[in-house]
């Protein structure tokens, strides 16, 4: 089954980021924050497992990463979790996941000879990738130092709020409508925002350069 789908690696894995990022728009924001969005996660690790499946030694330890998020998903739906331990368990998980799978995609699409669609899903992947890693940085430190951003809308949960904050960091956007404002909370919005503009001069500048090196080549043959 692996191997059937790893050529088609970074189109699953950027459909299921997309899921993520915009269900709640299609499906009422309480049932999916309670049952689709933990599934839609679960889905994502797949996808990263998909992804890494000639990595073997990085594959297996997604693939732990995984079955320890269906175990804290299962304990969470019949009530059963302690909240103050599974929750902090539930954000290093996914923050490994996010870091190792980044670092990955990255790899992929730096060492690609050629620039094809899949390339192409999987530049912009790694991209939302980075901010999923600037969410759950964000998230880890609300949930250490309660208050350390300002502007959180009520009645909007905390997740759809630091998830917006970090792309909206992320993409140097900078509303000022949330605020980081403890000194944690500032150094984490200046590494998203370094994360977003590298991501954006290097990896994304290198994949434009081989495109135009390759659209010359084929017309060199021509």
């Amino acid at each position: 089954m692996l191997k059937r789908l790893y050529p088609y690696r970074f189109e699953v894995f950027f459909f299921s980021q997309i899921a993520i990022l915009f269900g709640s728009l299609i499906v009422p924001s309480i049932v999916f924050e309670t049952y689709l969005s933990p599934v839609l996660f679960l889905i994502n690790l797949f996808a990263g497992i998909v992804l890494l499946s000639k990595q073997k030694k990085t594959m297996w330890f997604l693939v732990a990463l995984l079955v320890l998020s269906a175990v804290i998903l299962g304990s969470e739906l019949i009530e059963a979790a302690n909240e103050n331990l599974v929750g902090p368990i539930k954000m290093l998980t996914y923050f490994l996941f996010y870091i190792v799978v980044t670092v990955e995609i990255i790899k992929q699409v730096w060492q690609a000879k050629k620039v094809s669609k899949n390339v192409i899903f999987g530049l912009v992947s790694g991209y939302i990738s980075l901010g999923l890693i600037g969410f759950f940085i964000c998230l880890s430190i609300e949930m250490v130092y309660p208050n350390s951003f300002s502007g959180l809308i009520d009645g909007i949960s905390i997740t759809e709020n630091l998830m917006y904050y970090s792309y909206i960091t992320l993409l140097t956007i900078g509303y000022g409508d949330i605020l980081p404002v403890s000194a944690l909370a500032h150094k984490a919005d200046i590494l998203i925002g370094l994360m977003g503009q590298i991501y954006l001069v290097v990896i994304t500048a290198i994949v434009v350069g081989k495109y135009i090196n390759q659209l010359s080549i084929k017309n060199d043959k021509n």
